[in-house]
């Protein structure tokens, strides 16, 4: 059988599961939901939102890229956070990494050179290691220097959010929403957050914008 036949066969048995299960599954999935929290993960396989979290269709808004990144010159990525923000109104931001990211690995060696997007994309990457080499250098194995690469992308991406007009101007506006940092581990299925910045933390003078400032000027 193709891979794409046991998809779709695979589809049908889980319609036919879900309906028998819950007969109300289908009609309750079209009506709109108002998910409080908006999550940005990364685009590996092996990694869910709903799957790691136990929640239900329409309790996460997701949005995912390669290596979890909030990047400010990503239309599509600025899209769906002002969408979260402004009209699902979510109270809650999480960035969700991954240790064995195999992007983060990518970006600690030297740029393949017939990649030419993924090596544009991995500079965001290459950057953060370069900023806090001594700080990586300092583990004693490979696996760990990943691994902490991987936390502190996942710190800097949540500083990132942040930084941005959408989420300044929200904050501006009232008590939302709070960012959060978390890892997952591929080998316990456990995730564990790392930072977080609750609504209207204080930001650097340098990166606080002018409250008259259009979202169409990002950042």
């Amino acid at each position: 059988m193709k891979p794409l036949e046991r998809l779709l066969l695979e589809n049908k048995a889980w319609a036919q599961e879900k309906a028998a299960h819950d007969p109300e599954f289908f009609d309750k999935l079209r009506q709109p939901r108002n998910p409080d929290v908006f999550w940005i993960g990364c685009s590996d396989s092996r990694v869910h939102a709903d799957q790691v979290t136990q929640t239900e269709p329409g309790e996460i808004f997701v949005h995912r890229n390669i290596a979890n990144q909030v990047a400010i010159m990503d239309m599509n990525f600025l899209a769906a956070l002002e969408y979260a923000v402004d009209f699902l109104k979510v109270k809650h931001i999480i960035v969700c990494g991954h240790y064995g990211c195999g992007s983060i690995k990518a970006a600690m060696g030297k740029p393949h050179p017939d990649h030419l997007f993924m090596n544009k994309w991995l500079k965001y990457i290459k950057d953060i290691h370069r900023l806090h080499r001594e700080n990586i250098d300092a583990e004693n194995s490979e696996d760990t220097r990943h691994n902490r690469l991987v936390e502190l992308n996942v710190i800097e991406q949540v500083h990132n959010l942040a930084q941005t007009s959408v989420i300044q101007r929200a904050w501006r506006a009232g008590d939302r929403p709070d960012l959060h940092g978390w890892v997952y581990g591929l080998n316990d299925g456990i995730i564990k957050e790392i930072a977080s910045l609750e609504a209207d933390s204080s930001l650097d003078p340098i990166y606080k914008q002018d409250p008259e400032i259009s979202a169409a000027k990002e950042p």
